[in-house]
């Protein structure tokens, strides 16, 4: 079913008194004129003087359209948890909502609290306005420097994933979502919707939507807000919603629908916490959601310039402007803001009145300080056991075989195992945890669903710790609502897909760029990536599969935020992930295949390597402490197999070749010291690469990024790196190496066209590389698979 509250409703029940109609209706006021001061107002923030054109800030950046709204949600749910004593956050969908949310925090006190200089008073309210969309100052949406706000409002589309994320395993937390019908539009909200499928009752929180239907974007009409009312309600009902329509104009009506309906959504969301954990669960509940229907630009000009602004689009960004060209705006602005009477809900001193400061919530039930919304506060470290527990015995290089993520998988196991009753970890991935290897998880926990459960499904419960649904955008959103609310988790995907969440990768390491700047910002856990399903073992799904530049982008961020792992074995996989999962404040990306794959590393060389990052590999060198004719370089599991195989190649057909082979594990150590902390210092990387020596690198990924990182270094004119180049389709293993230069015999013929001395010397050998070469394509043509020498290739025994 759906509710509209109508007058009829009323007449009979109207929740609140006379009194606080007056009193919920100032403070809504005092946060509208506290937004358009933000806005518009430079000086004279009381307008204590007449409005004059100096007052005003040169450069008017910001969106009043959906302010208005936002504050009257504000204040209405600020008075339900008063009165029901509720732990509630507040999540701002609409992209540039700040004003709202700096207003609201700065009327219950947080704003002042975190940000002393702003003060409550004349002199801070002239602060809190000039600081908004000013050089120096604020972005005009809700975003880390915001108090309360876990939300970056600077991309829409991800608000209703955030507050399933954050509710998550907080069975007294409520998120109310502001969802505005333009971010509706976007794809990953239209899924979001179905976060209520996850959504466990007995040990969840919950989550009230709220559709803010005001009609427009910022040019046009919003699609949601042209289709019938029982059109939209039907949408709702279909992804499971029970939805409560308040919907008109009027303040004062709407005062009271607004409050009639959150009390019924509370009293609703109780009831079905209180029956899940009093009797168990025993289908999936129908949550309630609001769907607010109000002008756009709500209070604000009515007709400017001779066209209608409110209620339409012209009112999404700044309705008055050109002040300087049209003096008449000047006086329109001042007519505006008195209409607040900021005189009534202000002191002399420029203070909230005391009978509507006391309308906010009290210590940490302010949204603005609740912990939720500063989640490192809460952080507590995970329970770990020790990934030295879960080695592959290696006695010699390269002789012996294992699948990293599998090996990882009985980690991840114990890991989610020792933290049950904390209820801080989860595993989260686009129906790809069995796929991906990582099915030992499912002997301690299962897959989450509140849906129908069948009685052939596997590993299926309501309150299951692995969260499956196919769509990146939604496990990456509800992973950041985790973790920026004090928990823990992590992110498995094939490696091609995870560029779906290329842009909210973005917006969360953005977020977490400017929190570190923030000193009552708390560190939270960084948000860790496995790709796996990579572009070297796709050769079976073919050329859509297959693209490794995620990396790529990860490095255009900051130096103090990103980390790019490539454990070429699974000891280094479990070394990596250990420090990962201990680690705050990154995002951790962590590459590595899911094959059977040769091993490298016992577990003690596994931790030194991994401690340092890069080294040089001496079992598989033969410089022997002098200076080489030649340095083999690789980062990526494929990519170290394909150089070690060259290597044997060339020691047999060149063996007085003098080889230094280098293996990168953490991709940043190629930087510059002075451009990122994991970086080498010259004397370091010049000591490992010598200086006038060819680098012959194998890269997993495109080979411009190795350039990139190095272009600086004092050898980078010796650097020739191969990686992948954009060939690929269905084929085989080792042809996938092939098609893109990276395979042994390529890299041994590149040594050979390098090494100087081994022009004249070396025409044999370079025969028999294109030779085979020459059989691998005539085998895999009529086989369908790799040659058994190529297939079952390992390390010669020393």
């Amino acid at each position: 079913m759906s509710a509209t509250l109508s007058a009829e409703t009323l007449a009979a029940s109207s929740p609140l008194s006379p009194e606080e109609l007056r009193k919920i209706h100032a403070y809504w006021r005092a946060a509208n004129y506290l937004s358009v001061g933000q806005i518009y107002l430079f000086a004279n923030p009381l307008l204590n003087e007449p409005l004059k054109l100096e007052h005003i800030k040169p450069r008017l950046l910001g969106h009043w359209g959906t302010t208005p709204g936002l504050n009257f949600i504000y204040a209405h749910c600020n008075r339900v948890i008063r009165k029901y004593d509720l732990n509630m956050i507040y999540i701002c969908g609409p992209g540039h909502g700040g004003p709202g949310m700096v207003a609201n925090t700065y009327l219950e006190g947080t704003y002042s609290e975190l940000f002393p200089n702003i003060t409550e008073d004349r002199e801070g309210m002239k602060k809190l306005f000039k600081q908004f969309s000013f050089p120096g100052g604020i972005p005009s949406h809700a975003a880390s420097t915001t108090p309360g706000s876990i939300h970056e409002g600077g991309e829409l589309g991800y608000a209703l994933v955030h507050a399933y994320g954050a509710v998550f395993d907080n069975p007294d937390l409520i998120a109310t979502c502001v969802i505005g019908d333009g971010e509706s539009e976007t794809g990953p909200l239209a899924t979001s919707w179905h976060s209520n499928k996850f959504l466990d009752p007995a040990i969840d929180g919950a989550v009230i939507p709220i559709l803010h239907l005001n009609g427009y974007k910022i040019a046009g009409p919003t699609v949601l807000a042209r289709i019938p009312r029982e059109e939209l309600a039907e949408l709702l009902r279909g992804y499971g919603y029970c939805p409560y329509f308040v919907a008109g104009h009027d303040p004062e009506p709407m005062h009271q629908l607004m409050a009639a309906t959150l009390d019924t959504v509370v009293e609703k969301i109780r009831a079905i916490q209180r029956d899940a954990r009093e009797n168990g669960f025993s289908k999936r509940p129908e949550w309630p959601m609001i769907v607010l229907d109000s002008p756009k630009g709500w209070t604000g000009p009515k007709i400017v310039d001779g066209v209608q602004v409110e209620g339409t689009f012209r009112a999404h960004q700044v309705p008055l402007s050109e002040m300087a060209k049209k003096p008449e705006h000047v006086k329109m602005l001042e007519e505006w803001m008195k209409s607040y009477r900021p005189e009534e809900l202000f002191d002399s001193r420029g203070r909230l009145i005391p009978e509507l400061a006391a309308l906010a919530p009290k210590g940490a039930r302010r949204m603005g300080a609740d912990p939720h919304a500063n989640g490192g506060l809460l952080l507590r470290d995970l329970y770990l056991p020790d990934f030295r527990d879960y080695a592959v015995e290696v006695k010699t290089p390269g002789n012996v075989t294992a699948e990293a993520t599998r090996v990882l998988g009985k980690m991840l196991r114990d890991v989610m195992k020792m933290n049950m009753e904390s209820h801080n970890f989860l595993v989260f991935g686009p129906d790809e945890t069995a796929s991906n290897r990582l099915d030992a998880l499912f002997s301690v926990t299962d897959r989450k669903s509140e849906a129908e459960i069948l009685p052939n499904d596997d590993h299926i419960t309501p309150d299951g710790r692995v969260l499956e649904v196919l769509s990146e955008h939604m496990c990456q959103g509800w992973l950041e609502g985790y973790l920026l609310t004090g928990r823990h988790g992590f992110f498995s995907c094939y490696e091609a897909f995870i560029h779906i969440v290329d842009s909210m990768f973005n917006q969360h390491a953005k977020w977490i760029k400017e929190a570190k700047e923030i000193p009552w910002r708390r560190p939270i856990a960084s948000l860790n990536y496995l790709l796996t399903s990579h572009v070297w073992r796709q050769d079976h799904n073919g050329f859509s599969h297959q693209d490794p530049g995620f990396i790529d982008h990860v490095v255009n961020k900051k130096a103090d935020i990103v980390r790019v792992y490539l454990p070429p074995d699974a000891n280094c996989l479990l070394s990596v992930a250990d420090h990962c999962l201990r680690s705050r404040d990154y995002v951790n990306v962590i590459v590595a295949g899911k094959q059977p794959a040769l091993q490298w590393l016992d577990m003690d060389s596994a931790v030194r390597h991994c401690t340092m990052g890069i080294g040089i590999w001496d079992w598989a060198s033969n410089d022997n402490g002098c200076e080489p004719d030649v340095v083999m370089a690789c980062a990526g599991d494929i990519p170290t197999l394909e150089t070690l195989a060259a290597v044997d190649l060339l020691r047999h057909h060149v063996p007085d070749l003098k080889i230094r082979v280098v293996n990168v594990v953490d991709l940043m150590t190629l930087q510059p010291s002075s451009e990122h902390p994991h970086g080498l210092s010259d004397r370091d990387f010049d000591a490992i690469f010598t200086i006038d020596k060819p680098i012959v690198f194998a890269f997993h990924g495109y080979p411009w990024l190795i350039h990139r990182l190095t272009y600086r270094r004092h050898g980078h004119d010796n650097l020739h790196v191969r990686g992948y180049k954009e060939e690929g389709t269905t084929t085989t293993p080792f042809d996938m190496t092939v098609l893109n230069d990276i395979d042994r015999f390529h890299l041994a013929g590149d040594v050979i066209d390098r090494v100087p001395r081994l022009h004249g010397i070396a025409g044999r050998a370079k025969q028999h590389m294109k030779e085979r070469l020459i059989d691998h394509k005539l085998y895999i043509a009529r086989y369908g698979d790799d040659m058994p020498d190529i297939r079952d290739w390992h390390w010669p025994a020393s």
